[in-house]
């Protein structure tokens, strides 16, 4: 329905004749480009050329097997680089991929209704973008960098101001909207003015989730990351040799073979990588801004998700594995909750995806990676993935942050912290940890 209405939407005048084709104009009868024409996004065979030599032997199938290979071991390699490179380059690299996901978004929508001359179609949806990075990056920055906000005064300022000076740009894009619209395009500009809101929400919002997943330390974002991929892979391998019955109607290629074996090797796959970078402190210790440095720190003590603990092995499998116990870390267990989302739910990310593409009747994206397609076309099940990673250590992992507590403390007037003091001292002694004046 809504894209039923979308179409209508295309109307240039509601006075038009009834036997067009919905939102048919005279230009679009000759390019046919909105629904049924050729894809706005080119889908062409972009190959390297190196490799189209190296190939022309085999068979489409079996070559586009070797063009996903390689090029998917050339992503892994980078994915190993940036992330030995740490964290400040992972945020710079999400940024990147953020705002290139949202260009391969919104140039699929310019493409699609360019004939229509949208006026400030591309520049609002760049200003709004500009905008929710400024709120959100603003947050984050005042939330882990808060004594270095209050040691400079610029940064003070601006973040005490901080929400209202986001709203104030984002009003000045809404009455730039106001301004923009034309008698004869109301409802498209309307429906493109969601567009752009949709994509803010489904690429910024996420986006600004991985970080947040990173600085609760590295392995909150490698692994669940890396389960996807693992997923990806191993679906792709299972459904190439053994897939016979289809999934889903809107990924044909998708196999029920290829979805159950990629579940399987996930699970796997997440308790031995979680087992070994459980073992490391720059994995495992949240991501912290050093005052006295500048810099940032990945050092601590290990928590006890990340201290080898020993279990139990259920009666019915000790006669299976012949062991009774077995010693693993906490966070394996849970890493066991996150390749099963990445195996089961996270591929619906990649069919939302799909029936997106085939609403525009094109391939990918974009072309940007050969036998792959566009970027979003690799992060699609990436931004489902984060929002479950965000939410899953809200509600099962992260507990109070004594550190940000003092450096807040610390920034209070002085009346202030003594007041605080004598309220915790009172509490403390109510519950018996101090024993009174003599204590104090």
């Amino acid at each position: 329905l809504f894209f039923q209405e979308f179409k209508v939407a295309l109307k240039p005048d509601e006075s038009e004749s009834e036997n067009k084709l919905d939102g048919e104009t005279a230009s679009d009868s000759e390019s046919k480009s909105e629904f049924g024409g050729s894809p706005p996004v080119p889908t062409s065979d972009d190959t390297p050329e190196v490799l189209n030599r190296a190939l022309s032997n085999l068979s489409s199938r079996w070559k586009n097997w070797w063009v996903r290979g390689i090029l998917t071991l050339a992503m892994i390699t980078f994915f190993f680089i940036i992330i030995y490179l740490g964290p400040m380059v992972l945020m710079t690299i999400v940024m990147c991929v953020q705002i290139k996901c949202f260009h391969e978004i919104i140039t699929i929508g310019y493409n699609v209704y360019h004939s229509y001359d949208l006026p400030w179609f591309r520049t609002l949806s760049w200003y709004f973008l500009l905008c929710v990075n400024y709120f959100f990056y603003g947050e984050t920055v005042t939330d882990y960098f808060f004594t270095l906000v209050q040691r400079e005064e610029p940064l003070r300022i601006l973040s005490k101001y901080h929400r209202f000076i986001s709203f104030a740009l984002y009003l000045t894009g809404f009455c730039m909207f106001v301004l923009s619209l034309v008698k004869k395009h109301y409802r498209l500009q309307f429906y493109m003015f969601g567009w752009t809101h949709v994509t803010l929400l489904i690429v910024v919002t996420q986006s600004h989730l991985i970080i947040h997943n990173l600085f609760e330390g590295m392995i909150w974002f490698i692994v669940p990351i890396s389960c996807v991929i693992c997923n990806d892979i191993m679906a792709y391998m299972f459904g190439f040799f053994f897939g016979r019955t289809p999934l889903i109607k809107l990924s044909p290629k998708k196999t029920w073979e290829g979805f159950i074996g990629g579940f399987f090797a996930t699970v796997l796959f997440g308790l031995l990588l979680s087992y070994v970078m459980s073992g490391y402190r720059c994995f495992t210790c949240p991501v912290e801004f050093n005052n006295d440095t500048n810099s940032f720190t990945v050092d601590c003590e290990p928590s006890e998700l990340f201290q080898l603990q020993e279990y139990n092995i259920p009666l019915v499998l000790q006669s299976v594995v012949g062991w009774k116990t077995v010693r693993m870390y906490p966070f394996q267990i849970h890493s066991i909750a996150l390749s099963t989302f990445a195996s089961l739910i996270g591929p619906f990310g990649g069919f939302f995806a799909s029936g997106f593409k085939r609403a525009f009747k094109i391939k990918d994206f974009a072309n940007t990676i050969p036998g792959h397609g566009g970027i979003m076309d690799r992060f699609d099940c990436q931004y489902l993935m984060a929002t479950f990673v965000n939410v899953y250590i809200a509600s099962f992992i992260r507990g109070p942050n004594p550190s940000k507590l003092i450096q807040q403390f610390l920034t209070l007037r002085p009346d202030q912290q003594l007041h605080i003091f004598n309220t915790l001292k009172a509490h403390l002694v109510d519950k018996g940890v101090l024993g009174g004046s003599e204590d104090a």
